[in-house]
């Protein structure tokens, strides 16, 4: 996936106007790298780096280029601190404006860009792959979504493609109106991905650029660079006067957006070009104001809105809200299968005129891990001790475009409206914690293996899952009885050989290789012998590593043969 990105551009002098009138008050201006907290020019707080889970700092090569103090450093995840690392904010349930600038600038020397994936909640969202074009690797790119977070914490994780340390130079998470861009009607489930948010007349403005203050925080190219056709006819108008409207509910458009507009002059049309990816549905937002005072009544500036070829609407500015009044109307573009979008003004009486553009690809949010067994995984790196090579940070299984977490498997539940982990596989990592109690919360559990860890504590008695078919605690320093919970699982594999248990062992469990009714320990080994076939069985599954023959609890009949079967991976 390719996205659309904003170029930083120089800082202007100002300061905004009060938010008395925003009703929403919960924003994070993260200064990826930075050590220290500071205000800007336009009166923003910008903290110093933090909530984030791994990764190392370092300045951008040449700082001279970056006249935003947030611009000149950044945050990168070597591969050390695993595939995938997160910055973890936590904020009140809602909808969220969250943008991220993107720099490389060779700060490592290395004179390669890396590649590697952004999601947010749990969704891929931005792509970027080596090389990069040489501006934006070299002066860096904004990029912005909006997004809902339902579970009190906006996650947005960075997964490295080969080894690849991914980078980041600022992050924002900005609380807006959960009703704005008409969510609902498209709901919350779907992630709005900016591919083109246009002032028509104007230089840059909003948010961090200029005075011009965007009460959500986006920031508006101008349309110069993006316009079409015949550039000769079209003509800039703007006023000073105030324009009806504006910085309301639900959406808060700036009322600047709105004091300018292009037109044409000789009858022609205004027309438009956007890069996008295929086989997305984009959301296209218009933005219109009759500021021109020679238009004072209906039927006086009429034209027709073409995308891509299609005519889907006529507009009659001043027929809506008269003059001077802020006019906004909205389109979505199904399944479009081009990689450009191209919108066209055709005027049917008088000239077309726009004020700003807005195109957002609509992407439906990717199947997360159930809660439940997030808090359970989250416990469980916790008392493992896993170590942060293995990244285990975010959402355990999203997005199901990445792998899972390290020794992790899992699939959607069934009737797939979430992911539940399926398998772990953590054997020979060096873990030295013990076994949560939350393990139990994995209900969907089939294969645990933790073997030849140095785990101590007592085997969890939640660990009875009835899904549960396989475990594999073998050497370990596990200590106590073997919990009766064992007994409610369908297990058809035990290993718990090479560790300090003691006590009976439960009568349900003879059926699958226990023989006789209590646990004697030796030297560190317990007293049972292996069948042949399943030291066969053992030595295939070659990633436990084992430094000690295979002990497996005897089967009470000596059909080696009928022993329920245990795949290899």
């Amino acid at each position: 996936m390719s996205f659309f990105f904003f170029l930083a551009l120089p800082l202007l002098l100002s300061s905004p106007p009060p938010l008395n009138s925003y009703p929403y008050d919960t924003s994070y201006r993260i200064d990826c790298g930075g050590q220290t907290n500071f205000t800007n020019r336009f009166n923003e707080t910008w903290l110093s780096d933090r909530f984030f889970t791994g990764g190392s700092t370092s300045p951008v090569a040449e700082t001279h280029l970056f006249q935003q103090q947030q611009e000149q450093t950044l945050r990168f995840f070597p591969i050390s601190f695993g595939k995938k690392n997160c910055y973890i904010v936590n904020v009140p349930t809602g909808r969220y404006y969250i943008r991220t600038f993107t720099v490389y600038d060779n700060y490592d020397g290395k004179l390669h860009s890396p590649s590697f994936d952004v999601s947010v909640e749990g969704t891929l969202v931005f792509s970027w792959r080596s090389p990069w074009g040489d501006d934006v690797s070299r002066t860096g790119a904004y990029s912005d979504l909006f997004a809902f977070v339902k579970d009190g914490e906006a996650d947005i994780c960075f997964y490295s493609i080969a080894t690849d340390p991914p980078v980041i130079g600022s992050l924002e998470v900005v609380q807006i109106d959960p009703l704005s861009y008409d969510s609902s009607t498209t709901g919350n489930n779907l992630i709005l991905i900016n591919y083109g948010r246009l002032t028509c007349g104007s230089d840059l403005l909003g948010a961090g650029f200029t005075n011009d203050t965007d009460l959500f925080g986006r920031a508006w190219q101008s349309d110069a660079e993006f316009r079409t056709g015949n550039l000769n006819s079209v003509k800039v108008i703007q006023t000073r006067r105030n324009v009806l409207g504006t910085n309301q509910r639900p959406n808060y458009f700036p009322m600047h957006l709105y004091q300018t507009a292009v037109t044409v002059v000789g009858g022609g049309a205004l027309e438009y070009e956007l890069s996008v990816d295929a086989k997305l549905d984009y959301l296209v937002w218009f933005h219109f104001a009759e500021i021109d005072t020679s238009v004072t009544a209906a039927g006086q500036r009429v034209f027709d809105v073409f995308i891509n070829q299609r005519n889907v609407s006529r507009i009659d500015i001043f027929k809506h809200v008269g003059s001077f009044a802020a006019f906004n109307w909205h389109y979505i573009v199904k399944n479009l299968n081009t990689t450009y979008l191209r919108v066209k003004l055709v005027p049917v009486v008088g000239s077309p005129l726009i004020s700003g553009l807005e195109n957002y690809a609509m992407v439906p949010r990717d199947l997360a891990t159930v809660p439940e067994q997030v808090t359970a995984m989250r416990a469980l790196k916790e008392s493992l001790k896993v170590p942060d090579r293995m990244g285990w940070n975010g959402d355990p299984c999203a997005p199901s475009n990445w792998d899972a977490w390290e020794g992790v498997t899992c699939h959607p539940n069934k009737d797939k409206s979430a992911l539940v982990v399926s398998q772990i596989d953590l054997g020979s990592q060096g873990l030295k914690g013990y076994i949560s109690e939350q393990i139990g919360l994995l209900t969907n559990l089939v294969s645990l293996n933790l073997s030849s860890n140095s785990l101590g504590g007592t085997i969890p008695s939640q660990l009875g899952q009835k899904s549960l078919t396989r475990l594999d605690l073998s050497n370990n320093l596990l200590s106590g009885p073997i919990p009766d919970g064992l007994s409610a699982s369908s297990l058809q594999l035990v290993l718990l050989n090479d560790n300090q248990l003691e006590g009976q062992v439960p009568e349900e469990l003879y059926s699958i290789g226990v023989h006789g009714g209590a646990i004697e320990r030796g030297s560190n080994d317990y007293d049972f012998a292996l069948p042949q076939d399943l030291i066969s069985l053992s030595a295939k599954r070659n990633r436990y590593q084992r430094q000690k023959s295979l002990m497996l609890l005897e089967m009470e009949t000596q059909n080696a043969n009928g022993f329920p079967s245990s795949n290899s991976r």
